[in-house]
C-alpha cells in the first residue's frame, strides 16, 4: 500500500492535501477503502456546510458496512466530488486520485494529522 508522502492522514483515515490558496481536498486512504471493501454508496456534505475536525460530515456504504466520513479538518465545504456521487467505486479504484471526495477552505487545521510513515505505523499497530 502506497500512501502519497505530500498528504496528512487523520487516525479516522481520510487524508487531506496540501492546502493551496486555504482549500485542501479530503478523501479516505487506500487501507478505510480496503478495509470497507466495494463503496456502493456516498452521502458526502454540501457546497456551503461547515465541517468540524473529528466530527462525522457523511457516510460511505460499501457491500460489508456503512462508515461515518469524518472531517480531518474545520472549514466550509467548497466542491464536492460528483463523479463519486455517481460512481462510488472510484472510492475503490482510485483513492487518491478520482476517488476524492470534498474539497475545504480550512478554517483550523488540528495538530494530530499525520504524515505518510506516521501513518503507515499507526495502521500497522
Amino acid at each position: 500500500m502506497s500512501n502519497p508522502q505530500q498528504l496528512r492522514y487523520s487516525k479516522e483515515h481520510e487524508w487531506l492535501s496540501v492546502a493551496e490558496d486555504g482549500v485542501s481536498t479530503v478523501g479516505i486512504t487506500e487501507f478505510a477503502a480496503n478495509a470497507l471493501g466495494d463503496v456502493v454508496y456516498a452521502q458526502l456534505p454540501e457546497v456551503g456546510d461547515t465541517v468540524t475536525a473529528g466530527e462525522s460530515c457523511g457516510e460511505l456504504e460499501s457491500t460489508k458496512s456503512v462508515s461515518d466520513l469524518y472531517a480531518p479538518v474545520t472549514g466550509e465545504v467548497v466542491e464536492i466530488n460528483q463523479d463519486v456521487v455517481d460512481d462510488p467505486a472510484l472510492v475503490n479504484s482510485a483513492p487518491f486520485e478520482g476517488g476524492w471526495l470534498f474539497k475545504v477552505r480550512i478554517a483550523d487545521e488540528p495538530d494530530d494529522l499525520l504524515s505518510a510513515d506516521e501513518y503507515i505505523a499507526f495502521t500497522a499497530g
